[in-house]
């Protein structure tokens, strides 16, 4: 009998949002199967990549292989899950990393990655496609622009958001351009470049789309209706949103957003469970894609889990099908 596959998970990360990663890596650890897979779980963290020993105590990876040494015993791995929101495991960094040492990973590639982590040039490159977004302007910390010039260039309502990262940090709808100075000094608290981008207004839908033996799979989707003005943290991560899991929508707009969501994963030569949010505007009869998440949450609050129990799979079905679609990169 061959021996059990040996996977590394990894969470934490360089970023505030080390702390989603943390909440994601209960469930995922609760629902990796254990008899199929030798699992050793390792935390990013800037001060080192450790693993915690059933002993208690810590070994550090060693970087020039990413192998760690444990009673003597080289330990090397034959396939990396990824559960790192933010830097260093959503942006392409570890991707990149992997990739020179030719270890095989489920999350999307070194390119895709970097690029859906930057906001406007995942709009960008949708567009190009022929997949609908919003108008934006994408500006930079070093380059300052007057709030009257993106009144001038854009139709209020707005979103102003961090180009880069997620969890919706730094995020503030503003309705007139007087709102505009405060809440870019809000994102700019968040990132070097900031996205705003025109309000579509519509129902808000969130899809989780992953690829299992070659197939495309998109999961129940979601309607997320937020108590809030727009679907921030505070809505996401603190209850003050309901997420209809599946959505009640009519089969004719339902093929649309899964149409629009395949497309999406195809365009961007995505790998592994990807989440992309749609606003469904029914002035347009289309769904319009606001943006892709590449390592989407897996806490007990998130999305991606409802739709994975939504469609019949246990977790534990699910966490082994991206394993093995990372294994048969090798």
């Amino acid at each position: 009998m061959n021996a059990r596959p040996v996977i590394a998970f990894l969470t934490g990360g360089y970023s505030g949002e080390a702390e989603i990663s943390y909440k994601s890596a209960i469930t995922i650890e609760k629902n990796i199967d254990t008899d199929k897979y030798e699992v050793y779980k390792i935390d990013i963290r800037l001060d080192g990549w450790w693993y915690q020993s059933s002993n208690g105590i810590a070994v550090q990876i060693d970087k020039n292989d990413f192998s760690l040494t444990i009673d003597g015993a080289k330990i090397l791995f034959d396939a990396v899950l990824i559960g790192i929101h933010g830097t260093p495991g959503e942006d392409g960094k570890l991707q990149g990393y992997f990739d020179m040492l030719g270890i095989p990973y489920s999350s999307c590639d070194a390119a895709t990655s970097a690029l859906t982590f930057n906001k406007r040039y995942t709009v960008a490159v949708a567009a190009f496609a022929g997949i609908k977004v919003a108008q934006s302007l994408h500006l930079f910390k070093h380059r300052p622009i007057a709030a009257a010039s993106i009144a001038a260039q854009l139709q209020m309502p707005v979103f102003v958001k961090p180009n880069n990262g997620g969890s919706s940090i730094g995020m503030s709808k503003v309705m007139d351009p007087s709102g505009l100075d405060a809440a870019l000094e809000k994102a700019f608290q968040e990132d070097e470049q900031v996205l705003v981008e025109e309000f579509i207004s519509g129902r808000e839908f969130t899809i989780g789309v992953f690829r299992k033996e070659g197939q495309i799979i998109t999961l129940p989707f979601t309607e997320v209706i937020t108590k809030k003005d727009f679907f921030d943290f505070e809505a996401k991560y603190q209850g003050l949103s309901e997420e209809i899991t599946p959505a009640q929508v009519e089969e004719e707009i339902a093929v649309k957003v899964r149409s629009a969501a395949r497309r999406v994963y195809e365009v961007f030569n995505c790998r592994g469970i990807i989440r992309i949010d749609f606003i469904y505007n029914e002035a347009a009869g289309e769904p319009y894609m606001l943006e892709i998440n590449t390592v989407p949450g897996q806490s007990e609050a998130s999305i991606v889990p409802q739709q994975v129990k939504a469609m019949g799979w246990t977790l534990r079905d699910f966490y082994a099908a991206l394993i093995e679609e990372a294994l048969a990169d090798k």
